[in-house]
């Protein structure tokens, strides 16, 4: 099933009011404050998509409660692509796909990276499969769109502060429609 533009904002409008579990933040500040740190770093809309849209993951399952501490990866970095994939290209949905792996990436290269993970993230890295070892890191910096995926993280890291006042999400929906246009040009071209 894929969503529309329309039904991605009701999705957030709806259950994006949910505790970040583990985070003094709801789901849907976090998005926004990861979109919005995008944006200010000047990022194309493509990009800024994925950040808005990198946990849309955590609100299409059904899982009660933070699944990390109930020793679940509820493996939200791919739940969502099925339903993005129609709207979307890979500009937008590898960083999607890939911020959990540029967690376990920069754990590997980034002294004192993982140390500084908040609790709820040093917890669901064990269950993603840890810290990359030198081969991984290796083929993940090969990947297209990794080193997007490495920014998103970063944004997805810092995007947990209680008080960051940043635009509503009517403000970030005009990315999410670059983004889809552009997609839509480069598979019709």
């Amino acid at each position: 099933m894929s969503l529309s533009l329309s039904d991605i904002v009701s999705v957030f409008e709806t259950r994006g009011h949910a505790r970040y579990d583990g985070e003094p933040v709801t789901q849907l500040q976090h998005a926004l404050q990861s979109a919005h740190l995008a944006e200010q770093e000047g990022a194309g809309s493509a990009l800024i998509a994925a950040a808005l849209l990198h946990d849309l993951g955590h609100l299409l399952h059904d899982h009660a409660g933070t699944p990390t501490q109930q020793g679940l990866d509820d493996l939200h970095q791919y739940r969502c692509l099925p339903f993005l994939r129609a709207l979307f290209g890979p500009a937008t949905l590898d960083p999607i796909r890939l911020h959990v792996d540029a967690k376990r990436f920069l754990c590997a290269r980034e002294p004192g990276y993982l140390e500084a993970l908040s609790p709820d993230s040093q917890r669901s890295l064990r269950l993603q499969g840890g810290v990359f070892d030198a081969d991984q890191a290796r083929a993940f910096e090969q990947l297209p769109h990794a080193m997007d995926a490495v920014r998103l993280r970063r944004w997805d890291d810092q995007a947990k502060c209680a008080d960051r006042a940043v635009p509503a999400l009517d403000h970030f929906v005009r990315h999410l429609e670059i983004s889809a246009r552009e997609h839509r040009s480069a598979r019709e071209a």
